[in-house]
């Protein structure tokens, strides 16, 4: 299943979520109705017994029970909702995550951070915030968030100690699976559904509870809380029951899906096997012995509780674990000895950062360019050589700003000095426009970083910037947008918007309004037929044209793309006149994200087969590529120029 049908599979989820959590509210909200009604002419309001025709008679009984019922269910819904609607961070705070920040001093939590940003330029999407568990002793993480711009990924202190750098990520390699597959969004609000319908519960034992305390022991008034709470409680558990089989049955398949995504991330299967066996053999296993993490089940590595068989949200252990390695048996299991391994791990992970501190700050070496079939076959599962090359990458860049990216002020500064024109032809211009809206000091600072990154290639312009946006993040949405807006005015100081400055001003525009509204759905607005077909031909003009140095190359690129669209675009004529203008890119972008799964990845096919016609990808046709995967949320790994 590659990178669109799992969305397109995600999305039909969700519906079928939606759908049974809406048949399970409306039968509970029934079921509740008929007890009480049937409680209230059992109690002695009437005194013919004819209980049938009292019922009748009274429906408000029945509707004032029912419209309690889904006013509970859909506030407490509505509550969690919102809360979650800061997004990851949010789910790892609730469960005690402690955030790995700028000024970390453990190891290990520098090596979780190294393995989580390679996974993340490797599989080309913004890098998630970073937890730990620190009260959690048992081997687990999970990745939770509504879009990739506001994910967060977050491993139990077991995880940590337990697990060597391989099995780590083979561990974060599966949580990124459920990243790109569109799981998060699907898990995060399966977390709202089941507070709403736990909430009878809890209101149930409350109710129950308070009834000790009734004012003159009131016989009938005890004994109509106790039916109301006996009803809520027996009711809102049937609901949990059902919801749970429900998640649990989704869950499983979702899990199965992201261990063989974590094997072609890393590409072995060493490195995730080893860690579920490690679970098999640890006394804690994947507990939870702190938090309770009934809501988040679902979304975890391990299973997290002990529920097993029909409530069970991940298969067997041992069943994922034959799927990786057929020849596994239970009596394989290692024994853990977590005080030995703690100790080791510690020792280890100091040599392997001594030894990424010690590399020199070159860029990595490329062997090949990626072709169209490569690059749409690679979102969502980068290749081998691509995983390599995020993570020299990565380790390759200088201290400094390394450092810098880390931090929410500085991250800052750096981002504007990203956005600076590198030929220095309108520098002064941008120096003066800093200098006048940050002042001097920070204006200083924009210019040292924007001296540190005319010493490096250009392919590192956009890797930093996705590193930089947990820092980003912290930041107030009001100073995002005010970086938003200075970014435009400092691309469009000379009044012109090249096609570089736009694909990097694309890119930081899309993931900062996505991080900004995290629980917002991703803008896909609905347009007819003709105006999208013309708008995604309009667009293979214009990157054939600027690709390409003669009219005969351009059109022979253009139509190299257009084959791919079908017998609707043959007729279709390349205009040697057609030039970039972010205002028609825009316009275009915007029509395009109307397109369902299938037109997408169609659309990126033919852009990858324009730019490389001529046998050639250069970084500015990477960062094209990479700016209308941003538009579309596409996440595009690393692609390989020539």
């Amino acid at each position: 299943m590659n990178f669109f049908d799992a969305q397109d599979h995600a999305r039909r989820s969700t519906r079928r979520f939606v759908i049974l959590y809406v048949l399970a509210t409306l039968g509970i909200a029934l079921t509740i109705s008929l007890i009480i009604g049937f409680a209230y002419s059992f109690s002695g309001a009437y005194s013919d017994g004819d209980y049938a025709a009292h019922m009748a008679r009274s429906p408000g009984v029945f509707g004032g029970a029912a419209v309690f019922t889904l006013l509970v269910i859909g506030i407490a819904t509505l509550v969690k909702t919102t809360q979650l609607r800061a997004g990851g961070g949010r789910v790892a705070r609730d469960l005690g995550g402690t955030l790995i920040g700028e000024n970390n001093k453990d190891l290990l939590y520098q090596r979780l951070r190294n393995v989580v940003e390679e996974m993340a330029l490797a599989s080309g999407v913004p890098v998630p915030e970073i937890y730990v568990l620190e009260r959690e002793q048992g081997i687990n993480a999970f990745a939770a968030g509504y879009a990739p711009e506001d994910a967060a990924v977050a491993v139990t202190r077991g995880a940590l100690e337990i697990l060597n750098r391989e099995e780590l990520q083979g561990v974060i390699a599966h949580e990124f699976s459920h990243v790109l597959n569109g799981d998060m969004r699907l898990n995060i609000r399966l977390m709202g559904v089941l507070f709403g319908i736990i909430a009878l519960t809890i209101i149930g034992r409350k109710i129950m509870f308070s009834m000790r305390y009734v004012r003159g022991r009131d016989g009938r008034l005890v004994a109509g809380g106790m039916v109301v709470a006996a009803v809520l409680l027996v009711v809102g558990g049937m609901g949990v029951f059902f919801a749970r089989i429900i998640k649990a049955s989704v869950s499983r398949q979702r899990e199965y899906l992201a261990d063989a995504s974590a094997v072609q991330f890393t590409r072995q299967t060493t490195g995730i096997a080893n860690a579920l066996k490690k679970i098999g053999g640890y006394e804690s296993g994947s507990h939870f012995q702190v938090t309770e993490p009934e809501e988040v089940s679902h979304m975890l590595f391990g299973t997290g509780t002990k529920f097993s068989g029909l409530f069970a949200t991940h298969p067997p252990l041992t069943e994922r674990i034959q799927a990786l390695e057929p020849n596994f048996r239970p009596d394989d299991y290692p024994q853990v000895d977590y005080k030995a391994l703690r100790a080791a791990r510690q020792m280890k992970a100091a040599e392997q950062y001594a030894g990424v501190a010690a590399m020199a700050a070159t860029a990595p070496g490329v062997s090949r360019s990626a072709s169209s079939e490569d690059v749409v076959e690679n979102i969502g599962h980068p290749s081998r050589e691509q995983v390599e090359y995020a993570g020299t990458l990565r380790q390759s860049i200088p201290e400094d700003l390394y450092a810098a990216v880390h931090s929410p002020n500085d991250a800052y500064l750096l981002t504007i000095a990203l956005i600076f024109d590198r030929s220095g032809r309108v520098l002064e211009r941008q120096l003066s426009l800093a200098h006048e809206q940050l002042g001097e000091q920070r204006a200083r600072a924009v210019k040292r970083y924007y001296d540190e990154l005319k010493k490096i290639s250009s392919s590192y312009r956009l890797p930093l910037l996705e590193i930089a946006f947990p820092a980003l993040r912290q930041r107030q949405a009001a100073e995002l947008e005010y970086l938003i807006d200075l970014a435009r005015r400092l691309i469009e100081v000379d009044g012109n918007v090249d096609l570089y400055e736009y694909c990097f001003n694309r890119v930081l525009v899309s993931s900062l309004q996505r991080a900004m509204h995290p629980s917002r759905k991703p803008k896909r607005r609905s347009a007819k037929r003709m105006p999208v077909r013309e708008a995604a031909i309009d667009l293979l003009r214009i990157i054939a044209h600027y690709g390409h140095q003669t009219d005969d190359d351009g059109e022979k690129a253009f139509r190299a793309g257009l084959q791919l669209f079908g017998s609707w675009a043959h007729d279709a004529r390349y205009d040697v006149e057609r030039k970039f203008a972010a205002h028609v890119m825009d316009k275009q972008l915007d029509l395009l994200s109307a397109l369902n799964g299938e037109g997408r990845q169609m659309l990126v096919k033919a852009i990858s087969t324009t730019v490389a016609a001529d046998g050639k990808l250069t970084s500015t046709e990477a960062d094209l590529l990479r700016a209308v995967c941003a538009s579309l949320a596409v996440p595009l790994p690393p692609v390989l120029t020539s």
